[in-house]
């Protein structure tokens, strides 16, 4: 029997069906990527110290390590060139050299150099360095026991300071293959402004000391 003229055509059961299992598809598919979506946000999160404390341990990228002591033997007899270079990035108005641009060290033989840092600027500025070591395959050789780099550095207007770099190449250095040949090290930093510094805490009884006379 033919449809009454201006009544709209119901569908099918089987159209009803089909169209329902298109949408809960869609459902699923949409709730899978946005499952994929949030574990990669995660993922690149948790990927940031990872791939730093990687880089730590296994000199990778050309990260130098950190020592807290001399190496045990005297060092080697064999020389190795050690350059330093210095860079700050924009943001930052200090002025950032090393005293001496390069020198030749003992493998094993532990060695202070010295950087000279200036804030050019007429306000309290802070920075923090970052740093690597050329080629790449050194920076798991490449030790240091103090550096400025661990910390914050704060400094006051038209402040000058010296900051010194205490450090040794492991001699573990000549057992690698890799490194067959070696006779120079680039030690690199890059100062970057540091937006929020860390406050440091008040000395102990500083907050109740009197602020006049009783």
């Amino acid at each position: 029997m033919a449809n009454e003229p201006g009544k709209r055509k119901e569908p099918a059961a089987s159209q009803k069906m089909a169209f329902r299992g298109g949408l809960t598809r869609d459902a699923v598919v949409a709730a899978i990527c946005g499952f994929v979506v949030v574990l990669m946000v995660g993922a690149s999160y948790a990927a940031v110290p990872f791939y730093n404390w990687f880089c730590r341990a296994t000199g990778f990228n050309g990260t130098t390590q950190v020592a807290t002591s001399a190496p045990a033997g005297a060092p080697l007899e064999r020389k190795i060139a050690v350059r330093f270079d210095s860079n700050v990035a924009p943001g930052l108005p200090w002025k950032f050299q090393p005293e001496q641009t390069e020198i030749e060290v003992k493998i094993g033989e532990v060695v202070t150099v010295f950087y000279n840092v200036t804030n050019q600027s007429a306000r309290t500025t802070t920075g923090q360095a970052a740093y690597n070591v050329a080629p790449l395959t050194v920076g798991a050789y490449f030790q240091k026991i103090n550096c400025f780099c661990f910390t914050e550095q704060t400094m006051a207007p038209g402040e000058k300071r010296e900051m010194p770099v205490v450090f040794y190449v492991d001699p573990s250095i000549v057992n690698d293959s890799d490194n067959d040949g070696l006779s120079t090290i680039t030690l690199s930093y890059t100062f970057y402004p540091v937006r929020d510094p860390a406050v440091k805490p008040l000395a102990a009884g500083e907050s109740d000391k009197p602020k006049g006379n009783l």
